[in-house]
């Protein structure tokens, strides 16, 4: 479970900030967490201190953060340092953002401010067996009794269920679907630990089972029935920030392809002197400047309350999980031998990067999305001023 922390001051995330932030206390520790497949609890005080786990939400609201391009930059460069740190701050955020959108009053007086604080943790259960991650066809459900709801289901994947305080829960009622706030510590829940995945190992994965699951009526986000339309928002929030963080995954890999480039020799001369190595690492740096462009022209879209953001934020998660994994390749290949073992952090990168393209949307649902759309309105230029 999550330490309590005071709030921290993170109104204005800078760059260099947040960047040392990393380069100093989360890089150091990945590869850790990755081994053990857990982070250290004391990295949620760290955040906490900075007022990370409030950003996703604006000083107006209780929260810390600047909009959504600060957000951006917080998950690029977390992201760069440690994927398993920033998809736990992913979920969470999803979480926080429900709330804060759509809770109950009650609701937000029980958890908004440790949630904005990092006293608790907020985790995200869609993903079933059969249904997959399609919110139509999930089989949880939840029905009505007095001033209780009672959940029955059981959800996989969950990044952070092994020890989120707060569950952001998908099911179906006699009204349609809906979005339910769980506290983690009602009985009728259990956690199944999940281990040896790909990536973003130190991420506590967990099975959430739910039987006989009750929970207050102030539990709901939103009227029964609007969760589509709540889940469509939240996952909105989750590819942005997986974008962002496949920015600092691009980031990762051109500072590490750079460095070895510089330093190892071959055939008489640095690395960084082959051509064919010149050409992986310019298409590194080509592919990170453009999805950091993309990134960034979501944020602005957000920020401005546009509708064209859904879209942004599909098309620049495509581009940036895919460069990620291809930049990522290019890395371990340029490593060599070295790049496979746990010498160097590219093979890490790579593993991470995979499990980017699957999260919040594969990218094959995020090319129908697209294409759709792009036919729909006719390849239709969205620009920000």
């Amino acid at each position: 479970m999550a330490v309590r922390a005071e709030p921290g001051l993170g109104q204005a995330f800078s760059r260099a900030e947040i960047g040392a932030f990393v380069d100093e206390v989360v890089a150091p520790r990945a590869a850790e967490f990755d081994r053990a497949g857990r982070i250290d609890l004391s990295m949620v005080t760290e955040f906490a201190a900075r007022g990370l786990w409030g950003a996703v939400l604006p000083t107006t609201e209780g929260g810390t953060g600047a909009g959504m391009t600060a957000l951006a930059l917080v998950h690029e460069e977390v992201g760069r340092g440690c994927s398993a740190m920033r998809s736990l701050l992913t979920v969470h955020s999803m979480a926080l953002y429900a709330l804060d959108r759509w809770g109950t009053e009650a609701a937000k007086s029980r958890w908004k401010a440790d949630l904005v604080s990092g006293a608790a943790l907020g985790a995200f259960c869609l993903t079933e067996a059969e249904a997959g991650s399609d919110f139509t066809a999930v089989r949880a459900t939840a029905r009505h009794e007095g001033d209780e709801w009672i959940l029955d289901g059981h959800k996989l994947w969950v990044t952070g269920g092994q020890l989120a305080d707060v569950l952001l829960v998908f099911a179906r009622t006699a009204n349609g679907p809906a979005v339910f706030l769980v506290d983690a510590a009602s009985p009728g829940i259990r956690r199944i630990p999940v281990s040896g995945i790909t990536g973003t190992r130190g991420s506590q994965v967990a099975e959430i089972v739910f039987e006989n699951c009750r929970i207050g009526s102030d539990a709901i986000i939103g009227p029964a029935g609007m969760g589509l339309a709540i889940a469509t928002g939240v996952l909105d929030i989750g590819r942005f920030s997986v974008a962002a963080g496949c920015v600092g995954i691009l980031q990762a890999c051109l500072r590490a392809s750079v460095d070895y480039a510089n330093t190892r020799h071959q055939g008489g001369a640095l690395l960084r002197e082959h051509q064919l190595v010149q050409q992986m690492i310019a298409t590194i740096a080509t592919n990170t400047r453009a999805a950091r462009l993309l990134v960034r022209q979501a944020a602005q879209l957000k920020d401005a309350g546009s509708p064209d953001t859904l879209m942004a934020t599909c098309i620049a998660k495509q581009f940036a999980a895919t460069s990620a994994v291809a930049a990522a390749n290019d890395a371990v290949q340029l490593h060599g031998a070295r790049g496979c073992s746990d010498e160097y952090p590219v093979g890490r990168y790579l593993r991470d990067a995979k499990v980017m393209e699957i999260i919040e949307g594969s990218t094959q649902m995020q090319h129908v999305l697209i294409a759709t759309d792009a036919c729909r309105n006719q390849a239709r230029v969205v620009d920000v001023e």
